[in-house]
């Protein structure tokens, strides 16, 4: 078995079982879909694809090194994590990254995703550690365009537009920028 331990093991078959799951609840939805020749399920089923094949070159990895970290990586190595002493901040950090996307996602059917996801990936890259407010406008607006011109000019998918006055007429006025925009060609 090479290098594979107990915990090695434990974690693929946990991550095999999270993708049978989703395996099994693709069935659910399975129906043909008139511009997409393979399916409802067929992306899903992609992504878990991909996942059994993470899984599997993981299993590899870890059978030919085992856990010991490679030399020249980036950071620090686990038996240092071990003697490190962890601020409050840190476990603040942790917890804000854990509840974030669940705030963005609550936040989308009063706000929606046209105003919420500069926001929310403004907030993203602060608890990254960026603090220069040009870097984050920058990079904020460099990720918002990509979403947007993936979304609603490649995609073409509806959005959520929020409810709230104000956050509504943005979603509106960008609707209609894409309606002409898609007019023009």
């Amino acid at each position: 078995m090479g290098k594979l331990n107990t915990s090695h093991l434990i974690e693929a078959m946990a991550w095999v079982a999270i993708a049978a799951l989703f395996f099994i609840y693709s069935f659910e939805f399975n129906q043909k879909i008139e511009i997409y020749k393979f399916g409802a399920t067929a992306w899903p089923r992609s992504i878990l694809l991909m996942l059994m094949l993470v899984i599997a070159g993981n299993l590899f990895y870890q059978r030919a090194n085992g856990s010991t970290p490679q030399p020249g990586r980036v950071g620090i190595s686990e038996d240092d994590l071990d003697d490190a002493e962890k601020p409050l901040s840190s476990y603040l950090n942790i917890g804000s990254f854990l509840f974030l996307p669940l705030i963005f996602a609550w936040s989308l059917k009063p706000v929606g995703f046209y105003a919420a996801t500069p926001v929310f990936t403004a907030l993203v890259i602060i608890l990254l550690g960026e603090r220069r407010p040009r870097w984050i406008i920058g990079i904020t607006l460099f990720i918002y365009a990509i979403i947007i011109g993936l979304f609603m000019i490649v995609l073409n998918a509806p959005l959520p537009q929020g409810t709230v006055s104000p956050f509504y007429d943005f979603s509106a006025f960008m609707l209609r920028m894409n309606n002409q925009l898609q007019n023009m060609f």
